[in-house]
Parts: structure tokens; sequence; C-alpha cells
């Protein structure tokens, strides 16, 4: 005991020694618009002991009493230097200018030159929206989603799909959020663009190992997009006009320094466009397709401790389909709806709190009508959550994340009904299934020494899935319901509690190099099935039940990260292993039919997945030429007992190779030339090995699961980006100009096989012939961007 006491005293003597310690905290923004600059680094000049603004630009610095240089950085923008008496708590806001970018410097990135050696994270990537412009993209169309596509890693669900697969994992199971709400589907045009307008987004990153315990509720990634602000200054208008949509963004003040506002919107026209060439008597006159896109975020800035903001999206894709001779016609809809309101407060310099209450939706709906028959089918899910999250940072070397978070998940599997005439069809009730999920998690980053840093963390989740219920027992010889169990409202059917801990560490070997490793358990209560190959708005979101166990993933990452040319130059190599219980799948033979007077999930069967891979990234960041190239060897396999007779296959997004190369050189001050080029093993698929003549009809004997694999695929596309200058210095308007080239040497891709039968059965002079179909040839787009 007097030992325990002594030491007590020697270490309280100790923090007499080293002085009474004091804060510096405050927001770093931009000093043209006012926007929060995410991610800017603090630190004294002469010890570099320093820090990071968060999501909302807040920093917290503790330091020894005395007099320091502290240095405001943020790459793009000139360093503010500012001499402190710090002799108490001082707030202090930093206002940075933007520097213009010359020909002999271009940097693609917002952080500092050297945060991949510095910090503990791993698979991490973030890219300043501007930059993500100017890469070629499909139909000239910016896409977020397409260049998250192009990093090690991170592979595409096929030509032209915005879906994305990380480290063998699910589209599913990426926690897409857009301002903390969750995205369910985020792509317009099955799956061809995403739903991000650029113009109206602030920060994009993404995070595919060593998940921080703030982050739950999926196995794979997650994608955490921030929408701007609006400018607190002046008002400002941007857009473009393209050749399939066009976009607007207005941006002002509501109140000088103090409120500001940001609406958004785009809309494609295709539909408006080609009306005028359809011929009247053509029979898809009534016919056509469109996508919209609408953003909107105010802010209020109460004092230096409060500031509250509210935002919102709301997106629909329309596609209708008539056809008067054959009285036909059909409507498909399907979209995403988010409003986000939160709450900054600063409890202290070193205590930051954000509370937020958020909104989640998402629908799909289908109408088709022939004759006297009508048929309506029906899914989605809405989220209402609440969440708050306090950032503590004791020290430099130190920073704690702790908070709660609840979700009420309402699911509409998918629900049809049905008229003939003046007769309703009995395909059952509509169906709602209810359930409750929550978590509670604390995460510590800190420092040992000057080459240790770690990042432990813990999250515990709950998940319920609860009544109004009905349960169909089905019985195992007949394949029939044979008992139904009623639950009333409120009775929870099935819940689970979780522990799930997160790990990463970092040893700094010297200024320039580091290893890293990190270890993640992630548990996840909601599903995706789908009945297809590829990713459609039918796809149907499902909560765990008794029958549904959440999924469970382990990921073990390892890496060592190089850079080269006082960071210049980014290398990287990670390894990985990733293990996933409790995957979902339709059973083979399952019929969206099925599902009618019947529990969705009595058609599901369950099994495992693993994945292992190395990565490969090297990335040049400053200088007339940047970009990256990504390369990525990898395996992804499933094992269900009831499909493909029990045996293991791999997983329809498995491509052993990958690889991305993106290129952005400054020919000149007004002229930016971008090129891509991607390359990847090909697709897996099922196909018939042998075909049967019976009773006069084909019958086909498939192979193993996915045990074909289509050629490989590859593709280069250009751009050329031009920033006029005006003779004219009264002339406000800023523009340019994007010629896009997509496929530019006309790769003829392999989208889907099919199979073309000739010759007649009952004559015995039957030829199968396997067709290819390819998407997109050269495709060729120019759009005009301004503001003002």
């Amino acid at each position: 005991m007097q030992k325990l006491v002594l030491l007590f005293i020697l270490l309280a003597f100790s923090q007499l020694a080293l002085g009474q310690k004091y804060t510096i905290s405050g927001y770093v923004k931009d000093s043209e618009s006012g926007e929060s600059l995410i991610g800017a680094t603090v630190y004294d000049k002469a010890t570099f002991q320093g820090t990071t603004t968060n999501t909302y630009g807040f920093y917290s610095l503790t330091l020894n009493a005395g007099v320091y240089d502290i240095a405001f950085s943020y790459v793009g923008y000139q360093d503010s230097i500012q001499r402190i008496n710090l002799n108490q708590n001082i707030s202090l806001n930093v206002s940075l200018s933007s520097t213009a970018i010359t020909t002999k410097e271009v940097v693609i990135t917002g952080d500092r030159p050297d945060e991949n050696i510095q910090s503990t994270d791993m698979g991490n990537f973030k890219m300043p929206v501007e930059k993500i412009k100017t890469i070629p993209v499909l139909f000239g169309e910016v896409d977020v989603l397409k260049t998250i596509q192009l990093t090690p890693g991170v592979q595409t669900g096929g030509e032209g799909n915005s879906a994305f697969y990380v480290r063998g994992g699910g589209p599913d199971q990426n926690l897409i959020l857009l301002d903390e709400a969750v995205v369910y589907n985020a792509s317009h045009l099955f799956g061809f663009f995403s739903v991000f307008n650029a113009d109206a987004l602030q920060n994009v990153e993404l995070t595919k190992a060593g998940m921080p315990a703030n982050y739950g509720g999926r196995l794979a990634s997650v994608l955490d997009i921030s929408m701007k602000d609006g400018n607190m200054k002046k008002y400002h208008a941007e857009g473009g006009l393209g050749l399939i949509s066009s976009r607007l963004t207005v941006q002002g003040p509501l109140k000088k320094d103090t409120a500001s506002f940001i609406v958004s919107a785009r809309r494609t026209y295709a539909d408006v466009v080609m009306k005028p060439f359809i011929r009247k008597t053509s029979p898809m006159k009534n016919s056509g397709y469109y996508f919209y896109d609408l953003n909107a975020k105010v802010n209020y800035r109460i004092s230096d401790k409060d500031r509250i903001f509210a935002s919102g999206y709301f997106g629909r894709d329309i596609f209708d389909l008539s056809v008067a001779e054959d009285e036909f016609s059909n409507s498909i809809g399907w979209g995403n709806a988010t409003v986000t309101t939160r709450w900054n407060h600063l409890f202290g310099p070193k205590l930051f709190a954000n509370t937020s209450l958020i909104y989640s939706d998402y629908k799909f709906e289908m109408a088709a009508e022939q004759d006297l028959y009508e048929m309506k089918l029906r899914s989605g899910i809405n989220d209402y959550n609440a969440k708050i999250d306090l950032t503590y940072l004791p020290s430099p070397k130190q920073n704690i994340k702790f908070g709660l978070n609840y979700v009420h998940h309402i699911f509409t599997p998918n629900n049809i009904s049905a008229r003939s005439g003046d007769t309703d069809l009995e395909l059952g009730d509509e169906v709602k299934l209810y359930s409750h999920e929550a978590a509670v998690y604390i995460n510590d980053e800190f420092e040992l020494g000057k080459r240790f840093k770690f990042s432990l963390g813990l999250r515990g989740s709950y998940f319920a899935h609860t009544g109004p219920f009905d349960r169909f027992v089905i019985d195992s010889v007949t394949g029939l319901i044979n008992e139904t169990i009623q639950y009333g409202s409120g009775d929870i059917i099935r819940d689970y509690w979780h522990v799930e801990p997160r790990f990463s560490t970092r040893f700094k070997i010297n200024d320039q190099s580091s290893l890293k490793a990190s270890f993640t358990q992630n548990y996840q209560y909601i599903h995706l099935a789908s009945p297809t190959t590829i990713t459609l708005p039918t796809d149907v979101w499902f909560p765990s039940t008794e029958l549904v166990e959440p999924q469970f993933g382990t990921q073990y990452s390892i890496g060592y990260y190089r850079n080269f040319d006082d960071n210049t130059w980014e290398t990287s190599v990670e390894l990985y292993y990733k293990d996933m219980k409790n995957q979902i799948e339709y059973k083979e033979g399952a019929l969206l039919e099925d599902n009618v007077n019947n529990n969705v999930d009595n058609n599901f069967t369950f099994g495992d997945g693993w994945s292992y891979g190395a990565e490969l990234f090297i990335k040049k960041q400053v200088g007339l030429t940047t970009g990256w190239l990504g390369y990525t060897w990898s395996k992804t396999e499933r094992q269900f007992d009831e499909i493909n007779t029990g045996s293991i296959y791999p997983a329809k997004y498995d491509r052993r190779h990958d690889i991305s190369l993106v290129l952005s050189h400054q020919i000149t001050e007004d002229v930016v030339l971008s090129l891509v080029w991607v390359y990847s093993t090909g697709n897996t698929a099922t196909l018939p090995v042998s075909r049967y003549i019976i009773g006069g009809s084909i019958i086909n004997e498939y192979g193993p699961r996915n045990g074909y694999r289509m050629p490989a695929y590859h593709r280069g596309d250009f751009s050329i980006t031009w920033y006029p200058k005006s003779k004219k210095k009264t002339r406000k308007i800023k523009e340019s100009w994007n010629l896009s080239v997509y496929n530019f040497y006309n790769r003829k891709n392999p989208y889907f096989i099919y199979f073309d039968v000739d010759g007649n059965v009952l004559e015995g002079n039957v030829v199968i012939n396997a067709k290819q179909v390819s998407l997109f040839p050269i495709l060729p787009s120019i759009t005009w961007n301004f503001e003002f």
C-alpha cells in the first residue's frame, strides 16, 4: 500500500514538474466560402506536436503553458502561423486562403503529405471531389462510386455498373453514408450511374480495413460522404450541361458568417430529347426513362459552442414502357430519400459532441397492366435513427471517441397485389417486418513513444426482430405450410447480442516508412437477397430473424508503407484475409412467386465465405503529372450445403487480377489531360455443359456453379478539360469544357453470354451457338461546366 501511495505522489510531482497544461481549440475554415476544412493540420512548429480537424473542422490541441508558433495547414491553401501565449484555454477560429494551382505543383489530396505513414489507417482512400471531376467516366457523368472502383481491393459489379465489391464482400456489406444517413441503393439507371451529385459533395472517404468502432453494421467497408455546408460569405452558383443530363447548384449566406444554404439538382433528359424523333405510329411512343436528384442543406451557427445542420436528399428513377398495340403498360420507380438533422456542441475545449436524428427511406415500385389484368410489386426499407458521438482530446497524442446509436428498421419485402377485371386476386396481406438495432462504442487512438501508435476499439451491438409477425412453418417432407405462429406488436421474436473488437497499430520505421496491422470483427444484422447475378432494384433487404442469423466477419490485415522523394510518391503493399459466416442466398430454383403467402426467409439458404489477397498501391501526389496505379490479386470463395452439391465454388465477383491506372497531366495552366485504364479477370458464370432432347424439348444440364469464366475485361478512357480564360476582366462567369471518350479503343467486353438455337429439334439438325453481348462501344461525350 505504501508503495502505491508513493507512486501516486511521484506521478503528482511529475505533473507539477511538467507545468500547467492549457488547450487551444476552434475551427479551421475556407476564407472565401466559410466551409469547414476537414483534415486540416494544426501543430506546434518547434516540437511538431499537433492534431487534425474533424468532420466539422473542429480541432483541439493541449500543450504546456508557454509561447508557441502554431501552424494551420491544409494542402492547396496558404499556411497560417499564429503566435500564441498559452497561459489559459484559448478559443481560436482560423480561416485559410486557397492558393492558385500552378503548373509547378498539382496536389491531389487534402491530407498532410505523410499521413499514410503517420496514421494507423489501413485500406483508407480519400480524394477531393474537384479531382474526381477530372476523371473520364461514362457519358461524362462525374461518378464518385466509379472513382472508388479504381482503387485496390475494390471491384466493379460489371460494365458501367456502380455497385462495388470490397475484399470479397457483397454490395450489401458496404455501409454507404451521406451526411450520416444510410443510402440503401446508391445507383441510377439499373446501376450505370451513382446517386451522388458531385457538385453537392465536400468530402469522400473509403475505409476497407481497420474499421474504427464508431462504424458498424456492415462487414466489408464504409463509404462516408459529406455534403457541402453552403457558402457563408457570398452567393455562388455552378452547374453543367451534358449530353444526357444537366445539373445546377446554388449556395449562399442566409445571414453572413452565421447561416448558409445549398441546393443542388440534377436531371436526365434523354426522354425529352428522344421524344420528337419517335414516330407517332411507333408502339414505343409513350415509353421513356429518366432520373433526378435533389440535395439541400442549411446550417446555423448559434454560438462558438453550438451549431445546427439540416440536410436532405431525394432521388428517383422513373421507367415507363407502353406498347399500345398489345394494350400493355409497365411503370417502374425506385429511389432514396434521406433527412439528417445535427447539433454540434462543445462541452469544453477538449470535448466535442454531435447529436443526430436521421431518417432514411428506400422504395421500389412496379406496376404492370395488360388487357384486364393488373399487377403491382412493392418493396423497401425505412430507418429512424438517433445517435450521439463524442470526441475527447486529452492531448496531442490521444483521441478518444465514444457514443450511442439506435435504429428502428421497417422492412417491406416484395409485396405483390393483382387484379383481374373487377376481381382482386388473393396473394396475402402486405407484409412489414420490424426490428430494432442499437450499439454503444468506444475507440481510443494513442501514441506510445515516437514509433508506436495504436487504435483500440470495442463495439457492443444489439438487434431484435419484433412483431407483429406471422411465421409460416414449412413441413420438411411436403414443402407445404403446416403451422402458423402469430406474434403481437412489440413481441421479441428473436434477438442477438454481440461484442465487436477493433485493433489497429502502426510501427514507424523511420520518417519515410512504417508497418501497420489491423484486426476487426463485425456483425451485420440486415441482408440483401438477390435472385440474379447482378444488383438490381428488385433485390430485397431483409432483417435477421430466428431463421436468418447475423452475418459475422473477421478480417486480418498487414501492410508496409513507404514514401519517396520528400513524400511526392506514396507506395504501399497490404495483405489481408477475411472470413465471413452466415452468408445468404436464394435456394436453387427459388422464384419470386414463392414469396406469396409465405415468409421470404423460407426461401433462403445459408453458408460461409472467405477471401484473401494482396494489394499494391503507387500514388504520385505532386507535379505536372499525378495519379495512381493499383493492383489486386485476390481469391473469393463460398460454401453452401444446399448449393453446388455442397462443394466450394468461386463467388460471382471473384477475380484473380485487377489493375487500375489513373493519370492526370496538366498540359498548360488551362488544359488538363486525364487517362484511365483498367484490366480485370473475367466474371464467373454458370453455363450448360450438356443438353438432352426429351419430348421435343431441349433440356440443359448445368456445370458447377460459377465454373466458367468469361474473357478478361479491359478498357481505356481519356478526357481533356479546358478552362478558357475570359478576355473581359469584368466577366464573372468561370467555365470549363470537358471532352471524355469512354472505351477509346472500342474493346468489346462481355456483358453476358446467351445461347442461340438454330434448326429443328424434330428434324435433328439443331445447332446451338454461344453468343456474347457487349454493352458499350467507344462513347464520346462533352460537358460544359460553369460557375459564377
